[in-house]
């Protein structure tokens, strides 16, 4: 995908933009973004908040399922989402999250986001189903 597609594509989810996501790979295999942490993402301290983190793991994720959809479907919307918090992102650091299918079916697809810090420290870990509309 260009870059030009994917600037669109991130653009297409005001809530994507509204983090700073930028996506530096998306097709049905995985979506790769990245997203420096902003004071405005964070809790007391300068830590990233962990809706934060939950949504970036939720806007890769739910990318990944609308560009996997059956034919038949229209869209897709996020049914479940669990997320274990690993370890903190410090104000500044930049995040790169990493959605892959674990299942996708006709009715319902699994995705698993890992965010990782450049140097490959897991920070978390997200798992969701996406329900195809």
């Amino acid at each position: 995908m260009s870059d030009a597609a994917l600037k669109a594509l991130a653009a297409s989810m005001p809530f994507a933009k509204a983090i700073g996501l930028e996506l530096v790979r998306a097709d049905r295999e995985a979506v790769v973004g990245r997203v420096t942490v902003g004071a405005e993402h964070c809790t007391a301290g300068g830590i990233a908040h962990g809706g934060f983190l939950m949504t970036l793991a939720d806007c890769v994720g739910a990318i990944g399922a609308f560009l996997s959809l059956p034919a038949e479907a229209k869209m897709t919307t996020t049914t479940e989402s669990k997320t274990n918090l690993i370890a903190a992102a410090p104000v500044g650091t930049v995040l790169v999250a990493t959605a892959a299918p674990v299942s996708v079916g006709r009715r319902l697809q699994v995705w698993q986001t890992r965010i990782e810090t450049e140097a490959g420290k897991l920070v978390a870990l997200t798992t969701q189903s996406q329900m195809n509309l």
